[in-house]
């Protein structure tokens, strides 16, 4: 499913119009991705949390040249599946 087939799909269950469920989409994943970049987490009871994982620095080698290199320390975002969610998968 891409992005606007999901639109239709909300569209659809929410009795929407497809421009409104694409601002409904827009607007909640700029939400989410906000409160992210500010350090929060975003826990939607029954379908999951998304977080923000560190990753410390560490060596890795060049698959090339094998030559050690120093990977920098990253941020990464995450998403733990809630119960509901994961029953409703299986």
């Amino acid at each position: 499913m891409n992005k606007s087939e999901l639109i239709d799909a909300i569209a659809d269950s929410a009795d929407l119009s497809k421009a409104a469920a694409g601002r409904a989409l827009d607007g909640t994943i700029e939400a989410i991705s906000s409160a992210l970049k500010g350090g929060d987490q975003v826990t939607l009871v029954g379908f999951g949390t998304f977080s923000v994982k560190e990753r410390a620095a560490r060596e890795g080698r060049n698959p090339q040249t094998g030559a050690t290199i120093q990977i920098k320390a990253s941020k990464s975002p995450a998403f733990k599946a809630g119960k509901t969610f994961k029953d409703a998968v299986q």
